[in-house]
C-alpha cells in the first residue's frame, strides 16, 4: 500500500481487477507505449494515438488526402535517401537492368502521386520556417518545393538557414520574409517582379548597391535590420536613393531627411578642444 503526495492511493492491490487485467492486456500487445508518471498529481499518462506518426510526412499516410495548399505551416524536412533509394540510383550496388527498370517505374508511379498530393503549384499563402535543413539532400528537397510555389502570393521561410535562392522563381510572391537566414548578396534573392514587402532581417548583407536590382518591382516596405550594411554611413538616404518607390524602411516610413545624403563638410570632420 503506497499513496502519492496528492493524496492518490496507487497501490495495485486497491485496483479493481478489471483496471488490472486491462494493464495486463496493455503489457501484452507489442504496441510501445512511452508511459510517464505526472509528478503533480501521481495519474500515469499515455502518449496520444498519433503519436507513433510523429516523424512521418502527411502525404506519406495511408488513406490521408490532404493536400499540401491546405496545410499551413507544413514540415517538409525530409529524412534523406533511403537504402532502397540509393539501391535504385545505383550509387552503392548495381542490380540487373530488368529489375531496376521495374522499381524506376513503381518509384516514379509513387513519386508523381505525392507530388499531386503535395499541390504546391496552387498554394498562396504558405509557411516552410524552421525547417531545420542540416543535410544536401533536405535543402535539395526543399529548393524543388520552391521552385514549384508559382502561385504563392505570402511566403514565410524563417530560420532556415538559406543562401542562395537566385535559381528560383516566385511569379506572384507580394510578401517575403527571409528572416534569419545566410544570404549575403541581393543576388541571392529569388525572382519576385510582384514583391511588395520583403523582410531580410538578421542576414548577413554587407552592402547596399545591389539594392538597384529591385528597383524595378513594387517594392513598398523592405526591413535590413541587424545586417551589417544597416551600420553603414547614410545607410537610410542610400537605401532611398536606390529604390526611390520605397516608402518604409525597417518599420520607420521615409522620412523627409532620408530623401538626399546629408552632406559632410571638412569643418565637421575637425575636432576642436578648448
Amino acid at each position: 500500500m503506497s499513496e502519492s503526495s496528492s493524496g492518490v492511493n496507487t497501490s495495485s492491490d486497491s485496483l479493481p481487477k478489471s483496471h488490472t487485467s486491462q494493464g495486463s492486456e496493455l503489457r501484452d500487445t507489442h504496441t510501445p507505449l512511452s508511459v510517464e508518471q505526472s509528478p503533480d498529481s501521481g495519474f500515469v499518462t499515455t502518449p496520444l494515438p498519433s503519436h507513433r506518426f510523429r516523424f512521418i510526412s502527411w502525404h506519406r499516410l495511408e488513406e490521408s488526402d490532404v493536400r499540401g495548399d491546405q496545410l499551413a505551416c507544413p514540415r517538409v524536412r525530409e529524412a534523406g535517401p533511403t537504402e532502397e533509394e540509393l539501391f535504385l540510383r545505383g550509387e552503392q550496388y548495381a542490380p540487373y537492368a530488368g529489375e531496376r527498370r521495374t522499381r524506376r517505374r513503381e518509384d516514379e508511379g509513387q513519386r508523381w502521386e505525392e507530388r499531386l498530393q503535395e499541390n504546391w503549384e496552387n498554394c498562396v499563402e504558405l509557411n516552410l520556417s524552421y525547417q531545420d535543413l542540416g543535410d544536401p539532400y533536405q535543402l535539395e528537397n526543399f529548393n524543388r518545393i520552391l521552385r514549384r510555389l508559382i502561385r504563392v502570393e505570402r511566403l514565410q521561410l524563417v530560420d532556415n538557414s538559406l543562401r542562395d535562392l537566385s535559381s528560383v522563381r516566385l511569379p506572384r510572391c507580394k510578401y517575403l520574409n527571409l528572416h534569419r537566414n545566410h544570404l549575403t548578396s541581393i543576388r541571392q534573392l529569388p525572382k519576385m517582379p510582384e514583391i511588395q514587402h520583403l523582410c531580410l532581417s538578421e542576414n548577413s548583407i554587407a552592402t547596399l548597391g545591389e539594392l538597384a536590382l529591385l528597383g524595378a518591382t513594387p517594392l513598398q516596405s523592405l526591413t535590413l535590420r541587424r545586417n551589417p550594411c544597416e551600420f553603414l554611413e547614410d545607410y537610410r538616404p542610400r537605401v532611398f536613393s536606390c529604390l526611390p518607390k520605397l516608402c518604409v524602411l525597417d518599420g520607420i516610413p521615409k522620412l523627409p531627411e532620408d530623401s538626399v545624403p546629408s552632406p559632410i563638410s571638412a569643418a565637421s570632420r575637425l575636432c576642436t578642444i578648448l
